[in-house]
């Protein structure tokens, strides 16, 4: 496959289709499900529309956490230089211990082009509740109205204001972890390249879930989506354009702050927990990802969930394979910043 910075992702002429990996049975409701809903489709001009759709699904922090032993407050902090101020919400155990607590930062997923922390309030206050940690999740700005590099900026600023005032915040700078799913799972592997290139903060961990890392949609799984499952082909291919423009799309030239795939050196990374799903298309440049920082002699923990689809743990939490995943992200944070301690 030859790789190409114009509008259309590469592909391979001539190549008989290739068939997709069978969903997970038991998952099988929650996309037909899904599947029944009517919504516009995902094109520029829509993205308003679905943004504003969306975002009335979820509650608002405070309802959120209405009955659960956990706190939340809203901020706004200082954003990148030259940037806007950065609304952030901070959850906490509602009966302090009165020690530095772990620090979760959560960006949320959207394909860089939709979403908000409201989306992902219910996977942060769970870990928060569970762990006894504490979660933030922050708000960024969405292409293409503010592409490459706004995004991924406002994220490290977040990082960095977290790492400066975890005291503040009851946490400990020692023990923060970078966490995102799809998009934010893409944004938490490009803010921990950034922390190694710039000096800081340091990071003891990054939480990669189905992260969207590969700008060139040129890989098996990003063929064998196409118009199947939740997040599809053609709406990558869309983002991606979203965030980087026509010139450099789906080239092997976009930024690695941008892309992660794109970075060339991935040693002194923080250690890794990468998750994904066998049945979607960002499965290849996830595998590749782990066994690049594994070349390096660096530290990486890779799941491939046999028949999970794209954010499989948030649409059929009530599966096995949704109970399988979210066990093993909680060995492996208990592993980073917990002390081996069980508290699941």
């Amino acid at each position: 496959m030859t790789v190409s910075s114009t509008r259309h992702a590469p592909v391979a002429h001539g190549a008989p289709s290739i068939a997709p990996v069978p969903f997970d049975p038991e998952t099988l409701p929650a996309l037909e499900a899904m599947s029944a809903i009517e919504q516009p489709p995902l094109t520029e001009e829509s993205l308003p529309l679905v943004r504003e759709g969306g975002n009335a699904l979820f509650p608002p922090a405070a309802e959120a956490v209405r009955g659960l032993p956990v706190s939340a407050e809203e901020l706004v902090i200082p954003g990148p230089a030259d940037g806007p101020a950065l609304e952030i919400t901070v959850f906490r155990p509602s009966a302090p211990t009165g020690a530095a607590l772990p620090i979760l930062v959560n960006f949320h997923g959207g394909g860089m082009i939709v979403g908000h922390r409201s989306w992902e309030h219910g996977r942060v206050i769970d870990l928060v509740a569970r762990h006894g940690v504490i979660g933030v999740n922050v708000e960024y700005r969405l292409a293409p109205e503010h592409p490459f590099p706004e995004g991924v900026e406002d994220n490290y600023a977040a990082v960095r204001w977290v790492s400066e005032h975890a005291a503040e915040l009851g946490g400990d700078p020692e023990r923060i972890v970078v966490m995102g799913g799809s998009a934010g799972g893409g944004f938490a592997a490009a803010v921990s390249l950034m922390a190694r290139d710039r000096g800081g903060p340091a990071l003891a961990g990054q939480l990669l879930i189905c992260p969207m890392l590969d700008n060139t949609n040129s890989t098996v799984s990003s063929l064998q989506y196409d118009g199947i499952g939740t997040w599809q082909r053609d709406a990558n291919l869309l983002a991606w354009r979203c965030v980087l423009g026509e010139e450099l799309a789906y080239s092997s030239d976009a930024p690695a702050y941008a892309a992660p795939s794109r970075a060339t050196d991935l040693s002194g990374l923080p250690p890794a927990f990468v998750e994904v799903g066998a049945a979607e298309m960002f499965r290849d440049e996830d595998v590749d990802y782990a066994n690049r920082i594994w070349a390096t002699g660096g530290s990486a923990e890779l799941h491939v969930w046999s028949g999970g689809f794209h954010g499989f743990d948030m649409y059929a939490p009530d599966t096995e394979i949704s109970r399988a995943a979210l066990a093993s992200r909680d060995s492996w944070l208990r592993r980073i910043i917990l002390d081996g301690a069980d508290d699941a």
